[in-house]
């Protein structure tokens, strides 16, 4: 793994630039990309909560550009400028507007939510009832299907981001599954091979064992990303994926920028 195309700074929920660069430096990195958090919808949920946790890259993508030119030059790795984008197919013609204009060296999309609630609140879909839990997941794996078909990014993210939540895990099916691989065979769109919780309380890579057999019938490609939103979890992460992707032998490459 030279190239972690998805880390977070302070321009949303991680930690200083300099101090990612610095991990992905000691790591052994070439590059390191930051792919802040991004919401463009006009719906009133989705506004209410980028007020609440602060992700404004909509805002200060220019200010954060300079940012990113001022630690290029500190490190002896590059860094490039990227975005990890909310996607709701609702959303797409706002979605294509922004990233046209902004013009980012890659773009990640990402299923974040659900019912108009980020995936992983626990609280909000215990209170579902079973079917309407099935029914959400439903709705997530369409939603996934969308993201893939619609060409907007260069990578799709954690696609099975609702195993992270137990209320929601163990829903999916061979069929949400091939559904997705189906989407992303035929497109440009690569999926990642996310650490985000590898480590922690999950345990679990995204996509999960079971999803991973199914897409390597489809020759699917992946793009690792440690998903890491502050330095301390960087380096172990990396280690993670490199033996992972060895011991499993899966089709990784890296975005042409």
């Amino acid at each position: 793994m030279r190239v972690d195309y998805h880390t977070h700074s302070t321009y949303s929920d991680g930690r200083f630039m300099w101090s990612m660069c610095g991990a992905a430096e000691d790591a052994g990195l070439d590059a390191i990309g930051f792919a802040d958090h991004c919401n463009v919808s006009s719906r009133a949920a989705q506004k209410r909560a980028k007020k609440a946790l602060g992700f404004n890259l909509d805002v200060t993508y220019e200010r954060r550009r300079d940012a990113i030119e001022t630690v290029d030059d500190r490190f002896d790795i590059d860094v490039y400028d990227g975005v990890e984008m909310d996607y709701d197919a609702r959303d797409e013609e706002a979605i294509a507007a922004f990233l046209d204009e902004a013009d980012f060296e890659y773009a990640i999309g990402s299923v974040h939510h659900l019912d108009g609630m980020n995936v992983h609140i626990e609280p909000y879909f215990a209170k579902k009832t079973d079917d309407e839990r099935s029914a959400l997941v439903d709705t997530f794996y369409e939603e996934a299907v969308a993201l893939l078909e619609s060409e907007l990014f260069d990578i799709a993210a954690h696609v099975d981001l609702v195993e992270r939540n137990p209320t929601l895990r163990g829903y999916a099916t061979e069929d949400h599954y091939r559904a997705v691989a189906e989407a992303a065979a035929d497109s440009r769109t690569k999926l990642e091979l996310n650490a985000g919780r590898i480590l922690a309380d999950y345990g679990e890579f995204h996509p999960n064992p079971g999803f991973l057999d199914v897409l390597a019938e489809y020759g699917v490609e992946f793009v690792p990303g440690t998903d890491s939103h502050d330095p301390t979890e960087m380096g172990e992460r990396k280690e993670e994926l490199e033996k992972f992707v060895a011991a499993h032998g899966l089709n990784t490459s890296e975005l042409s920028l």
